[in-house]
């Protein structure tokens, strides 16, 4: 594991930019040459053991992150975390599994077959949370899971990496609201996710987020290569809570529209 949480979060975002060729763009148009704070990364995984949501964590809890909520999606059939770091500047990090149990008999077989090529010394690796894919893929597998859950696709075409990254607007200099943030991207012919509209949340539940629909790249699977959704990037503006303090736990009815930014369109 990473003894060096400035050093973990870089080779994230060098795997993150690599399977979001836009991000680089993105940087340019809003950040005008000044150092963007993120707000947060997001992981996904499956509930299986091997590698579930508490194995992905510990990589972050042994560097002083620590768990600071829960969240529920029913539809998705998922679960989350969400992790805050004693230093308010690095990344929160949110951890979603999905509850493969709840799924049909064959989608549970195809995940289990995936993460029984898994070798466990790789899930503490140092890497292992920018490390891909550890197992074979073909396309109509990809299909199928597809039909059942865009989640479990993405998953099982990607593996292990950040899914998304996210600018911190309340540190973005030059705007002030996020929809500034969103005409700007839409200027630079960016498609931002419009599911339950472009803009997530409000100011009455402390947070308000959009993203961009993912890039689309292409993929290797073991019979042909495709290009599908990869990854996207997200945009967040945090609202002071009663005592003043910024608000920095997520609000699920939000997110659960953020999920589509992976969706194939």
């Amino acid at each position: 594991m990473h003894t060096d949480v400035n050093a973990l979060f870089a080779a994230l975002w060098q795997d993150y930019i690599e399977m979001t060729p836009s991000a680089a763009r993105v940087h340019a148009l809003l950040g005008k040459g000044q150092a963007i704070i993120n707000d947060h990364i997001a992981l996904r995984t499956f509930n299986i053991a091997k590698v579930n949501l508490s194995v992905l964590a510990a990589h972050f809890e042994a560097l002083g992150y620590q768990a600071c909520g829960d969240y529920v999606f029913e539809a998705k059939k998922l679960k989350a975390k969400h992790f805050e770091h004693p230093d308010s500047t690095q990344p929160k990090v949110f951890i979603s599994e999905l509850l493969v149990e709840e799924f049909s008999p064959e989608l549970q077989s195809t995940i289990q077959g995936l993460i029984a090529q898994v070798d466990e010394a790789a899930t503490r690796a140092e890497n292992f949370l920018y490390s891909g894919r550890h197992w074979e893929l073909d396309y109509g597998t990809y299909q199928s899971l597809l039909a059942e859950s865009e989640y479990a696709a993405w998953v099982a075409a990607f593996g292990y990496r950040a899914n998304h990254f996210t600018v911190s607007i309340n540190h973005l200099p030059g705007f002030s609201s996020i929809l500034e943030v969103n005409d700007t991207l839409k200027q630079g012919d960016f498609v931002l996710n419009s599911v339950g509209g472009e803009v997530k949340g409000s100011a009455e539940v402390l947070l308000e987020q959009s993203s961009t629909m993912a890039d689309k790249i292409p993929v290797a699977f073991k019979d042909t290569s495709v290009e599908i959704p990869s990854c996207f990037y997200e945009f967040a503006l945090r609202y002071p809570k009663a005592n003043g303090e910024l608000y920095t736990g997520f609000v699920a009815a939000s997110a659960d529209k953020i999920f589509e930014s992976t969706n194939v369109n």
